[in-house]
């Protein structure tokens, strides 16, 4: 690349938590203190900074005024902040980080370097870091490879990967930010670049990590730990947390290209119910639209589609509906016309509109780089959400793809607003379709009569999580895209973006009976959940595979059903605290040397361990439970952690592991979310010798009156010993119930209780009664006693 790089420091000045460094051969380095724990860095390689703007960054995000010290000892400039000390060298402005320990995290090797490309006319901007022995690397999103990322090299540029494999890069996602571990020490590096950029993880060079980009700043964000969920959460700080979803969002999905017409789509819906199936959506691909026009119907193949809505809701059905970017050429065609008269497609530097086939044929595609297009592209909502009554919204294609060109999306040359930073496609690529479903998530909450809808988006960049779910994209019905499926959400929660899922059973292909089961028990666990298939490969409705296969699927959506509360809660965590609700087992102990290298095993939310079952036919599995105790949820064998476990595997069982002292709330089994009222739900508490934090959020499950505190947040401090167990209960938030009692089960105890305690007050115990105990909700304290 004939790189160059800073060379000796001129002077230096400290304003208003930026500290600035300058080079003689004219490098700026401005480090901006955030928080105690985040520090962002830029790089201006001709003395200037241009505009600061990032689609990533949270508008919410409000950087501290942080207490720090600046020192030169003659060698460094010296930058302490409450939990991190930056060193910069005067020889080059290459960066240290220590912790408070004085314990190195991270250091450039040799930093940063750049050099002009003449073709482009931009920078290419390198920053290389020492990659430390046995350090491992997490993270960058939808990587189908294996959870650490080490002695592996990676690109970002949303690309439509139609049957991926494992090692497929690029594919849809363009998430460049990445964790490090080494001595038991996390941090994070973000580099909030949307030009295409490369990540190698001591490929090239074994004893280096780099990151580079054709275009843009060298702009990074450090993370300090130590501990990788509080890097999680510090990263969802500054890209931003989710909303809460509605709850039935967390329900199963029915998906197929396509189920047309109407009729075909009600007997999809009456044979849920017959087959006694709970299901929550059903979605129309594109053969719902006239020709392939967005924001339009078929009415020969559904001839009044708010009555077919209003219908299928009445039975518990919400109506999800696919929207591509590609708006058709075609002037007798509205939206076309209203796009073409206001300005609103992309062009060419010389003029031309960018035209591409897509399903449509010949189409223009808007720019949703330009908030006057968001805006206008979230008004033509109003007719399928506000009017029509569909529910959720699907963006697909928005890479944004292209057929029949080689590159699969746009030239590199066409322009873009990029809100009022106007530049090549090479730099908006990425953001591409994150501003899509950005537009699309403003509609969806303007026209919704005041409910939560779902969004989903096949790409996007960091960030997008304030906007929409995924999935990973056009999967094959394998045993491996199963374990693929496994990788992929975790690595999408620990990258910001845990309202992940796959589509069940693979797109591509027919699955086999077994595999269809063996998904949908992993899928019960992600928290987006929908089966989808093309219209080539058959059916994969949960009936399609026999009785057999049909009775093992309910039993898992039925145990995904009664676990709702849990996974509402564990989004609420995400919501309110940014904290992944999948993880791997690293993030739950990344002392221990085991868990760094396990990609199998993962916790959903704070309390429950799964693993998948990944292979034909497997009747057992060696699964690493990490520290602590763990029941095992089909025996309630108690096991301890740190160590491998033998389980012996039924087609109705697979790995899933309660921690112990854990409170996991149930509710009864449901066709459909609100189906059932209820005054009672269950309470599984698991015996621990010591202490454990459990939590249940519960609100309305479709407003957003959460926002204003109306909820209600219990957290429950389980209390055990060999001869008791006592729960302390407190709540936050103004909301009431819809149930009044728990009925509580307890597992694992390991004495007879005589006599109960509650809120003070000692009831004598009857024989078993403590396998079923009901209490009040308002209960504050309960102990069950020898």
């Amino acid at each position: 690349m004939g790189l160059r790089q800073p060379n000796e420091l001129t002077g230096f000045k400290w304003l208003d938590n930026i500290l600035e460094c300058r080079s003689a051969n004219g490098v700026i380095l401005r480090i901006h203190v955030l928080t105690d724990y985040i520090l962002r860095l830029r790089y201006a390689t001709d003395a200037i900074f241009y505009q600061d703007f990032s689609y990533a960054i949270d508008p919410g995000f409000s950087p501290k005024k942080v207490d720090c010290t600046v020192q030169d000892d003659g060698r460094h400039i010296k930058l302490e902040t409450g939990a991190v000390t930056c060193k910069i060298s005067r020889l080059d402005l290459s960066v240290s980080f220590f912790d408070t320990k004085g314990r190195i995290i991270n250091e450039d090797k040799p930093g940063f370097r750049w050099s002009h490309d003449l073709v482009t006319g931009n920078d290419i901007v390198k920053m290389s870091k020492k990659a430390i022995t046995g350090e491992r690397y997490f993270g960058l999103g939808d990587k189908p490879v294996e959870m650490d990322l080490r002695g592996k090299v990676f690109q970002n540029w949303g690309t439509d990967s139609y049957g991926y494999v494992k090692g497929t890069d690029p594919l849809y996602k363009n998430i460049p930010f990445y964790y490090g571990l080494h001595d038991g020490v996390g941090y994070g590096i973000f580099f909030d670049n949307s030009f295409r950029t490369h990540f190698d993880f001591g490929h090239e060079n074994p004893g280096i990590a780099s990151f580079w980009s054709f275009g843009g700043e060298m702009n990074y964000y450090f993370i300090a730990g130590p501990q990788l969920l509080d890097v999680a959460r510090r990263y969802a700080a500054l890209t931003g947390r989710p909303d809460m979803p509605a709850m039935w969002s967390l329900g199963f999905q029915q998906c197929k290209w396509s189920y047309y017409p109407e009729k075909v789509v009600r007997q999809i819906a009456a044979e849920m119910r017959k087959n006694r199936v709970p299901c929550d959506a059903i979605y129309l691909d594109i053969d719902y639209m006239d020709g392939f026009r967005c924001f339009t119907w078929d009415h020969d193949r559904f001839p009044d589609p708010k009555k077919m809505v209003d219908d299928l809701n009445d039975q518990g059905f919400k109506t999800v509906v696919i929207i591509d970017p590609g708006i058709k050429k075609d002037h007798e065609y509205e939206v076309f016309n209203e796009a073409l008269e206001r300005g609103f497609f992309c062009r060419r530097p010389d003029g031309p509109y960018v035209e591409g086939i897509v399903w449509p044929g010949d189409c223009y595609f808007p720019d949703f780089t330009n908030p006057k297009v968001r805006e206008w592209w979230a008004g033509l909502y109003e007719s399928l959400i506000g009017d029509i009554g569909v529910a959720g919204v699907w963006n697909d294609m928005n890479e944004p793809a292209l057929f029949e060109v080689e590159t699969k999306t746009f030239m590199e040359d066409v322009r873009h607003d990029y809100d009022g930073n106007p530049c090549s496609h090479r730099k908006a690529h990425n953001v591409y379709g994150m501003q899509m479903a950005r537009a699309t998530y403003e509609g969806a909450r303007r026209y919704s009569n005041g409910r939560r809808s779902l969004v989903i988006t096949r790409s996007g960049y960091a960030g997008l999580q304030r906007y929409s779910s995924i999935w990973t994209g056009d999967n094959c019905a394998t045993w491996e895209h199963l374990w693929l499926a496994n990788i992929q959400c975790q690595r999408m929660s620990i990258s910001g973006v845990s309202f992940s899922g796959s589509d069940v059973g693979g797109f591509i292909g027919t699955p086999s009976p077994d595999l269809m089961v063996r998904w949908i028990q992993l899928a019960i666990f992600h928290p987006f959940c929908r089966v989808h298939s093309s219209q080539e490969d058959g059916d994969q409705e949960p009936w399609s595979f026999g009785e057999t296969t049909l009775n093992l699927f309910r039993k898992a959506i039925e145990l995904r059903y009664r676990l709702l509360p849990y996974h509402y809660t564990a989004f609420y965590q995400a919501h309110k605290y940014g904290t992944p609700i999948l993880r791997p087992l690293v993030f739950y102990d990344q002392l221990d040397g085991e868990t760094g290298g396990r990609d199998n095993e993962f916790m959903c939310g704070d309390h429950l361990l799964v693993a998948s079952v990944t292979k034909p036919g497997q009747t057992e599995l060696s699964v690493y439970l990490p520290k602590g105790e763990w029941y095992n949820y089909w025996t309630n064998q108690l096991s301890k952690g740190g160590h491998l476990v033998q389980l012996e595997l039924t087609d109705a069982t697979f790995p899933f592991f309660v921690r112990a002292g854990a409170v996991i709330p149930f509710y009864p089994v449901q066709q459909y979310v609100g189906e059932l009222s209820f005054d009672v739900i269950d309470l599984h508490i698991y015996w621990v010798d010591g202490v454990c934090l459990s939590h249940i959020f519960e609100d309305d499950h479709e407003g957003y009156e959460y926002e204003g505190g109306h909820f209600r947040y219990s957290t429950f401090k389980v209390t055990g010993t060999t001869q008791s167990i006592a729960i302390e209960q407190q709540t936050e938030g103004s909301f009431d119930l819809p149930y009044q009692h728990y009925r509580l089960k307890f597992i694992g105890v390991p004495f007879e209780p005589e006599c109960m305690v509650v809120n003070g007050t000692k009831i004598a115990m009857k024989e078993n009664a403590s396998e079923q105990i009901k209490v009040p909700i308002d209960f504050s304290s309960l102990a069950l006693l020898m």
